[in-house]
């Protein structure tokens, strides 16, 4: 569970790249936490690594990028899925030449395992030299995402429903809504067990809304980065059977009021801005829109 991923090297400048298992996910989960700032641009989330624990510890491993100098981790990145790279840096290196022309290098060469060839795309702060510098090479902007905001400094409105926090009894009803939600989704209570083993669930939460009826109609799962930082939702559904009927506000506004709970200073959540009715949920619930987001990806 340790071994260093073929791919790990030493860069000629001094930044180590590379994962070393779970050990190193843990080390990628608190840098993470520790960027996680208000004002700050949208980046990776503890909350991401923590919602792609479902897929089990090795898979997470394999999934995790860090670049470090001296012992100190300044990048981390999450390979979420086969051709998009998560990937956000420690504030203060945002516009660290060294730190960027290393994350160029392992970007655009396929050998340095980081990103296969084809198409790709890279998720990375809108403040990051690494824009800049993917651009230059040629790499070009993706369709849009919309980050909205619920700011978490009064306290939250009753959601109007009742709302269950999940735990390892009512796992099955958790992924039963998320099946549900999305059409893809493979998520079972195993995988829901998956991903509260993981470090990053230390801080989150699982709520399930229910109707008059008792049915359960929306679910969503909150990820805290620790007292006084913003906390993020990923990912909220409502069931198929149940759209309409304002329950994606109500568990919004439950998720929020989860976060205020366990010390997060706002909620964060971003979605594609071709994902109106998304959008449209959240703004309802209170949550603000803040400036679009793309990401770069690089053609085939």
């Amino acid at each position: 569970m340790t071994a260093t991923r073929p791919w790990c090297v030493i860069g000629a400048m001094g930044i180590e790249s590379g994962t070393r298992g779970v050990h190193e996910v843990s080390r990628a989960v608190e840098a993470l936490r520790e960027w996680q700032h208000e004002g700050a641009a949208m980046q990776l989330h503890p909350g991401d690594l923590g919602w792609f624990q479902r897929f089990g510890a090795d898979a997470t491993a394999n999934a995790v990028r860090t670049w470090s100098r001296d012992g100190r981790v300044l990048a981390v990145g999450l390979l979420d899925g086969p051709d998009l790279l998560r990937l956000t840096t420690a504030p203060d290196a945002r516009q660290d030449e060294e730190l960027t022309r290393r994350l160029v290098d392992d970007l655009v060469t396929p050998e340095a395992g980081v990103l296969p060839a084809g198409r790709v795309a890279v998720e990375a702060p809108l403040d990051a030299l690494l824009q800049d510098r993917l651009a230059e090479v040629g790499w070009s902007p993706d369709e849009p995402w919309t980050p909205l905001r619920f700011d978490l400094a009064a306290p939250v409105a009753d959601p109007g429903v009742r709302v269950e926090v999940v735990g390892p009894d009512r796992a099955d009803v958790r992924a039963a809504v998320q099946r549900s939600a999305f059409e893809k989704s493979t998520f079972t209570d195993e995988r829901w067990r998956e991903m509260a083993a993981g470090v990053a669930y230390t801080d989150a939460r699982c709520l399930v809304a229910y109707d008059d009826r008792g049915d359960a109609v929306a679910a969503v799962t909150v990820w805290s980065a620790g007292p006084g930082r913003p906390g993020l939702l990923e990912p909220m559904g409502v069931h198929r059977d149940h759209r309409g009927r304002g329950h994606g506000k109500a568990i919004c506004v439950a998720a929020a009021a989860a976060l205020r709970e366990l010390g997060s200073s706002s909620a964060l959540v971003c979605t594609p801005s071709s994902n109106l009715g998304g959008v449209a949920t959240y703004e309802s619930a209170g949550y603000q829109r803040r400036p679009e987001v793309r990401d770069l990806y690089r053609a085939a």
